[in-house]
């Protein structure tokens, strides 16, 4: 039986174009094995707080000096990093908001980066201390930044997810969806390849 990590991030819900392109992979990805587990972490319905003075403390007091609100902190913080430890494979569906990631994913990544935990700093520099897993990254934009230098969004997702150890990442992308010349070929060829992806 294998686990798959569901993050969330679309304003839109189940409507947005890239949770619809991540259920189309999640769903024949269960039909392949019968058991297969999804754990969904939907960080619009259900947001991470945004880094703040009293956050930063926590995670930087030693364990046995933190106050019960400082433990808390650090206590979400450890179930969102052990829902990525625990899990076999991630899906994260991702639309692009003004030129990046959704700011709850932002939020999201502040609560990952913890030092000693999902990363450390060795001789040569930051070494990630997640296992390595397939992320399948389903990315949808209104235009066209594929490969251009206004594409700050998937380029940063993979550096931070190299930084604590998630190296093997797959991007499928759906782009023009605000172009109507563009958008109905856009996700037909997408979902063409969340179909071969699955099928792999």
């Amino acid at each position: 039986m294998s686990k798959l990590l569901h993050i969330k991030a679309s304003v839109f819900g189940d409507e947005g174009q890239s949770s619809q392109l991540a259920a189309r992979y999640i769903d024949q990805w269960q039909q392949r094995t019968l058991g297969n587990e999804v754990v969904v972490r939907d960080l619009v319905g259900d947001s991470v707080p945004h880094l703040d003075g009293a956050v930063v403390g926590a995670f930087f007091t030693p364990e046995e000096q933190r106050s019960a609100e400082q433990q808390a902190i650090v206590d979400f913080s450890d179930t969102l990093i052990k829902e990525l430890q625990d899990a076999d494979e991630i899906v994260l569906g991702l639309p692009l908001y003004n030129f990046g990631v959704p700011s709850q994913m932002k939020a999201y990544f502040d609560h990952l980066a913890r030092a000693g935990v999902t990363f450390k700093y060795a001789e040569t520099g930051p070494v990630g201390l997640l296992g390595d897993k397939p992320v399948r990254v389903f990315a949808t934009r209104g235009g066209l930044y594929k490969d251009t230098g206004m594409d700050h969004q998937v380029p940063f997702l993979k550096q931070f997810l190299g930084f604590i150890g998630l190296n093997n990442v797959e991007v499928i992308y759906a782009e023009g969806l605000s172009m109507e010349e563009v958008k109905e070929g856009s996700l037909a060829k997408a979902r063409a390849e969340v179909d071969q992806l699955a099928s792999a």
